[in-house]
């Protein structure tokens, strides 16, 4: 495969499943694209914060934030959130604040860009990441006025992601628009605001796991394991190494029940051994730039899968449109799915 820049590695990697099957338009209303957040844990019921179901519609999940602290009158640094949510979508996401002294009734208040659907008493503030995964609803609409020919299209796919999944790439937002939290590289980024070097830390990182997957896409190990590979149990944070590939990993892996994980990039060297090891120094040779700007602010060699489960996967058939849905595990892109399943209107699929 021939070396990918990095805006190829962020905005356009190779499919794992060959051109998209269909083309279709997407998010031609925020309500087309659904997402609700699964805790995967039950609110205390007592504490000194509050545990806020928001639904929220063409909205910045920062900006609620900002809200709900106005509203709780705290700071904004003390609400929490599990994870940032599309803008032009329906999310329904959770949120916690600080009790109020003065009692708030929560769900009395709506707004045009959010609502609060439930209010419970929490013992903690909610930290970033603590949900269990994402469940997703994703209106597809065809060029043709009827769903009925893309929905057989799409069968064969839709069986192919679901014995295999999907590479775990980090989706286009997590770039900035057309790739620009990537340019800001070429700046110094010590100098950047806060908020906004975090933006470029993180897309930087991005990068280099999405060019060691594309990597393993175009050789077809994305979703096997390999001596000297880490392998990840599904939905887990947990990592082992393995020495030697045989038929029980083999069949664990087939089973969608472990996975390869590739390097989320910082000080030190990756954990990796062998060919494996040499593959991800190579490509980190490759984006220096990028390289440089992890270790120099001190983040620390982290895995992630390199494969993604995709989750009650399902394709249901409206008169002029296709409804996708899935649940995905926590820090993993819809856009990961979508990618391989069809190309937006107006787009040409590269040849993956």
């Amino acid at each position: 495969m021939p070396e990918l820049t990095a805006r190829a590695a962020a905005l356009a990697p190779p499919h794992a499943h060959g051109v998209p099957a269909a083309v279709a338009e997407l998010r031609a209303v925020p309500e087309d694209f659904q997402v609700e957040e699964d805790l995967g844990f039950a609110p205390a019921g007592a504490g000194a914060h509050v545990l806020l179901k928001v639904r929220k519609v063409n909205a910045n999940t920062a900006w609620v934030a900002r809200e709900l602290a106005r509203l709780a009158r705290c700071r904004p640094h003390e609400v929490g959130y599990a994870g940032l949510k599309d803008r032009r979508a329906v999310a329904v996401q959770w949120f916690s604040v600080p009790r109020p002294r003065t009692p708030v009734d929560f769900t009395a208040l709506a707004a045009a860009e959010f609502s609060v659907l439930e209010a419970h008493a929490h013992n903690r503030k909610l930290p970033r990441g603590a949900l269990a995964g994402n469940r997703f609803s994703i209106r597809l609409r065809p060029p043709s006025s009827t769903g009925a020919e893309p929905a057989a299209t799409l069968a064969p796919r839709l069986a192919a992601i679901r014995l295999h999944g999907v590479p775990n790439y980090f989706g286009p937002q997590r770039f900035g628009r057309d790739g620009a939290n990537l340019q800001r590289l070429e700046t110094d980024v010590a100098a950047l605001h806060p908020a906004e070097r975090g933006f470029v830390l993180s897309a930087a990182r991005s990068v280099i796991f999405n060019a060691v997957l594309a990597e393993r896409v175009a050789a077809g190990s994305w979703g096997a394991l390999e001596d000297g590979d880490l392998a990840a149990l599904d939905g887990r944070g947990s990592f082992f190494a393995v020495t030697a590939v045989d038929e029980v990993l083999q069949g664990r892996a087939a089973r969608l029940e472990i996975h390869p994980t590739g390097p989320m990039w910082g000080q030190g060297e990756p954990a990796t051994q062998g060919g494996v090891a040499a593959l991800e120094t190579a490509v980190a040779a490759r984006y220096a730039r990028e390289c440089a700007a992890c270790t120099g602010a001190g983040m620390h060699q982290e895995r992630r899968s390199l494969r993604l489960a995709v989750h009650e996967l399902a394709l249901a058939q409206e008169p002029d449109a296709l409804l996708v849905s899935f649940r995905l595990g926590r820090g993993s892109f819809a856009t990961a799915v979508l990618r391989e399943l069809l190309a937006a209107a107006g787009e040409l699929p590269d040849s993956g």
